[in-house]
């Protein structure tokens, strides 16, 4: 019998201290904020991350184009400048990327008898395996593709975005004639 009243006296205050706990309100925020911080940061992360990224296309995208025009102008080929300086100009205009431009930087440059032959696209997302360098002659035609390898951080990017081994290959390309720059 005294067993038995032990029991129901446990039971009542496991019962007690139950519905005090279904009924505190104290640890309700912090319990939430737990809940919804790790998908919010994430979500920051991957913002940030995919704002990069097209940062990264743009200034690849303008720094292609402006040292194009050294080619198109026909200042590269008068200096006999080779792939590694015009490599160098291309990362001097992307230079708040630092030291990296140099490693992660591909460059392909290759004449064209017209417009049409020209291939601009990045079809499989991957990064050829022969360049060429070749700015041509007054009055050529000159396309310059450049691949550029972004690593990714988030996870929810590296499903998305990424094209090789957690990096995103960003593409940027121009095509131009170039200019009589002989006469």
């Amino acid at each position: 019998m005294a067993s038995r009243l032990l029991l129901a006296r446990a039971r009542l205050r496991l019962a007690r201290s139950a519905r005090r706990f279904a009924r505190a309100e104290q640890g309700a925020t912090a319990v939430e904020f737990a809940l919804v911080a790790i998908p919010f940061l994430m979500l920051i992360f991957a913002i940030i991350e995919l704002g990069l990224v097209f940062l990264v296309s743009i200034t690849l995208e303008s720094a292609v184009i402006d040292a194009g025009r050294t080619i198109r102008t026909g200042e590269v080929q008068t200096a006999g400048s080779d792939a590694a300086a015009f490599k160098t100009a291309v990362c001097n205009r992307m230079n708040w990327l630092g030291s990296r431009c140099t490693t992660a930087l591909r460059l392909d440059v290759r004449t064209f008898a017209d417009y049409s032959t020209g291939t601009t696209s990045a079809t499989d997302g991957t990064v050829p395996t022969t360049m060429s360098w070749n700015p041509g002659t007054s009055g050529s035609i000159v396309l310059v593709r450049a691949y550029y390898t972004w690593p990714l951080i988030t996870p929810l990017l590296n499903t998305g975005l990424q094209t090789s081994n957690g990096q995103r290959i960003i593409y940027a390309a121009t095509s131009f004639t170039n200019e009589p720059y002989d006469q």
